[in-house]
């Protein structure tokens, strides 16, 4: 028993679920709340509602969007013949920030882990495959972290892409071994887009 009347000790709950999330800092974050004004809160939970409503997944990259199809894809200016393949959506944010790359996206949504159950079938594969059909893309570009499930995922495509005729390469080793795309400063992604390798 904490001490805490109900409906805090809900709201810490929730707050624990998030990843990252100890139990002192939820504390922390649900006395946040408490002593936010009233308008604030109400923001605040209105911000959390329209994200779960109104976040969708773009029908053509599985990237996060407001609407079926994405702005990147729709761009008309962005490079339609270079693919970059991401895990996730935080890797698109990331890579997008350095301003270096103008082609497009495919979002996996995970990487092939058969110990936690994700398999390839599991994954947006399917997806990206279907979108190298016609001659437009020329390079697929492997943006997955460099940890095992990461270069595990990488072999895979690049065996069901060599065939097609489309190049494939991976992003450089400008990110450490182990770490993951999000947390990389932005000189470190860059230069790992430039030095990207076949494979």
């Amino acid at each position: 028993m904490s001490g805490f009347v109900q409906p805090l000790e809900h709201l810490i709950e929730c707050f624990r679920r998030l990843p990252g999330i100890g139990y002192k800092t939820a504390v922390r974050l649900a006395f946040c709340v408490v002593d936010m004004p009233a308008a604030d809160a109400e923001a605040f939970a209105t911000a959390i509602i329209n994200a779960k409503q109104k976040i969708k997944m773009c029908s053509i990259c599985q990237n996060i969007s407001e609407s079926d199809v994405c702005d990147i894809c729709l761009s008309s200016s962005r490079d339609k013949s270079t693919i970059c393949v991401t895990e996730n959506s935080k890797d698109v944010a990331a890579i997008e920030k350095i301003r270096d790359y103008n082609g497009l996206y495919h979002v996996l949504g995970g990487l092939i882990s058969p110990i936690n159950g994700i398999t390839p079938d599991k994954l947006k594969i399917k997806e990206l495959l279907s979108r190298l059909s016609d001659d437009t893309v020329k390079e697929v570009i492997i943006a997955t972290n460099p940890n095992i499930e990461g270069e595990a995922t990488a072999m895979y495509i690049s065996k069901l892409i060599k065939p097609l005729g489309v190049k494939v390469s991976r992003l450089a080793y400008g990110i450490p071994a182990g770490g993951e795309l999000e947390y990389a400063d932005e000189v470190t992604l860059s230069r790992a887009i430039e030095g990207r390798r076949e494979l």
